[in-house]
């Protein structure tokens, strides 16, 4: 990428674009149409109004700018380093698009004014002609162009003087009546005005070619900012005193016949337009070689982030802006750009606001601004811009809030790698903060939620277990993926490698996930290390899932002697006994063997009622089975069972079923030996453990994926389900 000469100053680099962008062709063509349809008290309101959004905006991009060095790409270099490279996307793209547009505005206003007095030429023609040459002027040199706004800022100086020194204009000259019907509403007439002050983005895009962008942002914007209301709020007055509204409305060359010499507001008119064109031209094509450069626009679009020249003139980003704004200019009009260009603008500007409020609000370490703007002003601004969006026309601004969304999530399904931090972390951080200091560390059945810590060892080859977790933690709680590498062969950096691996390779499967890589001599002492210190506050895990195979489970002992650790510690115990190969069959029925509501049983419907609406077991079956002695015993335990599926609202499906005499271990094999999940209860593990288990472990090896659940956690699970 070439280096950027720094060549521009606050005065030509900053303050002369803007000013001349802001004092430009709405000013002379459309200020008049303003005051004609809603007078000059609302006029001033609107100045006010759209300038004080303005001001507030350029209080943040000044906080940002005395913050950061501000590269190429102005606005949008500002919000993809604040809020992320998907957001600054989501907003540069509208706003390379608003830049664009506004290339097309200044043409057509430039046309439409050179027609009113040459009607023998073609308005297509002419705006054509006039974009081809504004972006000559560009291609050339960013220094020369702004060099020649100097001459355009004299010449608008001149016919501003020439309108203050001029006269009244004479309604039975204009042959009108002097009053106006059905005239345009206080949003519409202000999302026609607004563009008019949008100028300082023009300067703010230069940022990559200012020699002290830190100085001259701040700086230049305030100026241009201040000039520009004080002209704005002169105007009108003359405006409102000097002629009827329907000539204002009418005539969109007002200003010649009331100024002392005419041709001075035609040359401005003119020469505003031209200059605001330069200026866009300008801009447009840095923010879109500023997204190209950062990989934002669509893969085989990276040649637009070309430049040349010791400016890094992007000669290519122009020869695309010129192509749009020409297609752009060539089909519309004033009237259809400048509300487009309004939502795009308030847009940027709401997003910047929002960047530099979040910033100041979070007291980032790292957020030291020269220029000091307190929170509130920052997100007065952001809610003005979104306020006044809805209010000029709510449809339009869902469309265009739509759109940046619409970006967003294309930007954030692309997975896009960056150089750079943001203050996404530092938000999370103070969010997490907060809720940490604000969670009680008494458990609350009311707001259980499963956090699961799954040993899965490598992800890869016992994904079953990772699955099975998300299937638990979907939407609902935490989930932490964790594996036990020995200690002899892992150091801090292949540890954070591991980590960053297994998180990567559960996000491309779906499972959004937390990543803790352990180590530990064996895996019996990494999983009780992982168990008694990982967690924060009273954020801990509060279950724990293992895998266990009856032909592969050596260490039986030590084995449950962890599960009898992980139930003193108060971890609820999963222990998932199924083939890697064989998963959960198709996802379609769940058996769970239930003795009750007290210990396991309420654990054990919860897990189901989880499980079955994970989007992976969508659409799938729970057969709740209880085991009785006899007939006459199961008649009123199925209307027991009824009766408990109705007020848990689980819409399980019942069955009891009478063992007479039967072994346990057939009963199940008989009844579940067809289905993809099944959910057994553990007993506690005493002090003939052993035994159990591998008693249990026997006479389950023939039964499909089967989930063994220790209820362990000081809560009752039944007032998860019932809370009468």
């Amino acid at each position: 990428m070439t280096e950027t000469k720094k060549s521009l100053g606050t005065f030509d680099g900053v303050f002369t674009p803007s000013i001349l962008t802001i004092l430009g062709v709405i000013m002379y063509l459309k200020l008049g149409w303003v005051v004609g349809n809603v007078g000059l008290t609302k006029t001033l309101l609107i100045v006010t109004l759209a300038t004080s959004i303005t001001f507030l905006t350029g209080l943040s991009i000044a906080a940002i700018a005395t913050d950061q060095r501000v590269r190429a790409g102005g606005a949008y270099y500002m919000i993809s380093r604040s809020l992320g490279l998907e957001a600054g996307g989501a907003v540069g793209i509208p706003l390379f698009l608003a830049q664009a547009l506004s290339v097309s505005l200044y043409t057509v206003g430039f046309a439409e004014s050179l027609i009113a007095v040459f009607p023998q030429f073609d308005q297509e023609t002419v705006v054509v002609m006039t974009i081809a040459i504004v972006s000559c002027i560009a291609l050339l040199s960013p220094k020369l162009a702004i060099r020649t706004q100097y001459l355009v800022m004299g010449v608008v100086g001149l016919s501003l003087i020439s309108l203050l020194l001029g006269k009244e204009v004479s309604t039975e000259v204009a042959g009108l009546s002097g009053t106006i019907e059905d005239p345009a509403g206080f949003w519409e007439v202000f999302s026609v005005f607004f563009p008019a002050v949008t100028g300082i983005t023009v300067g703010v895009n230069l940022s990559g070619n200012l020699k002290d962008p830190g100085r001259s942002i701040p700086l230049g914007t305030f100026l241009a900012v201040g000039v520009g209301y004080l002209v704005y709020m002169i105007l009108p007055v003359i405006l409102a005193f000097r002629a009827n509204p329907d000539i204002l409305v009418e005539d969109p060359l007002v200003m010649m016949p009331m100024s002392a010499w005419g041709q001075a507001i035609l040359l401005g008119v003119w020469g505003g337009a031209l200059s605001s064109a330069v200026g866009s031209i300008l801009g447009a094509p840095r923010v879109l070689q500023a997204l190209a450069r950062d990989n934002v626009l669509p893969n085989g679009l990276s040649w637009l982030g070309r430049g040349t020249g010791d400016d890094d003139t992007p000669r290519i980003g122009t020869v695309v802006t010129l192509l749009f704004a020409g297609t752009a200019a060539y089909m519309t009009d004033l009237e259809m750009i400048a509300p487009i260009l309004t939502m795009f603008f308030l847009t940027t500007y709401g997003a910047l606001n929002i960047a530099a409020g979040l910033e100041r609000i979070l007291k980032s370490p790292s957020f030291r601004p020269k220029f000091k703007v307190h929170w509130a002003f920052s997100f007065l601004g952001a809610i003005g811009c979104f306020s006044v969006m809805s209010l000029i026309n709510s449809g339009a601004t869902l469309v265009a809030l739509c759109f940046v969304v619409g970006v967003y999530i294309w930007l954030k399904k692309r997975a896009l790698t960056v150089a750079w931090g943001d203050l996404r972390r530092g938000l999370w951080m103070a969010v997490i903060r907060a809720g940490l200091l604000g969670l009680k560390g008494e458990p609350d059945a009311r707001n259980w939620r499963p956090y699961t810590l799954v040993f899965s060892g490598a992800p890869t080859r016992r994904w079953h277990l990772v699955d099975l977790a998300n299937c638990f933690s979907h939407s609902q709680g935490l989930l932490t993926v964790s594996t036990v590498v020995p200690e002899e062969s892992i150091t801090l950096q292949r540890s954070q490698a591991l980590e960053s691996k297994i998180k990567d390779y559960c996000e491309r499967r779906g499972v959004s996930s937390l990543v803790r890589v352990i180590s530990a001599p064996d895996a019996y002492s990494g999983v009780k290390r992982a168990v008694e210190t990982y967690g924060v506050g009273p954020l801990v895990p509060n279950s724990v899932l293992l895998g266990q195979n009856y032909e592969l489970s050596k260490d039986r002992k030590k084995f449950c002697t962890l599960v009898s650790d992980l139930y003193q510690a108060k971890r609820n115990v999963f222990i998932l006994r199924a083939e890697e190969e064989e998963g959960f069959g198709k996802r379609k029925r769940i058996d769970i063997w239930w003795g009750g509501l007290q210990g396991n049983g309420a654990l054990m419907l919860i897990l189901g009622y989880l499980t079955q609406n994970s989007l992976s077991w969508k659409g799938s079956e729970v057969h709740l089975r209880m085991v009785v002695k006899d007939e006459v015993a199961r008649q009123e335990a199925y209307r027991n069972l009824e009766a408990i599926i109705d007020r848990t609202r689980t819409n399980f499906i019942p069955h009891v079923i009478t063992s007479e005499g039967e072994h346990f271990r057939r009963l199940v094999l008989e009844h579940s030996g067809d289905a993809d999940l099944i959910l057994l209860g553990v007993g506690k593990p005493l002090d003939d453990f052993v035994g159990y288990w591998d008693k249990l472990l026997k006479e389950t090896q023939d039964l499909p994926a089967t989930l063994f659940v220790l209820a362990a956690e000081e809560i009752a699970f039944k007032d998860v389900l019932i809370h009468d």
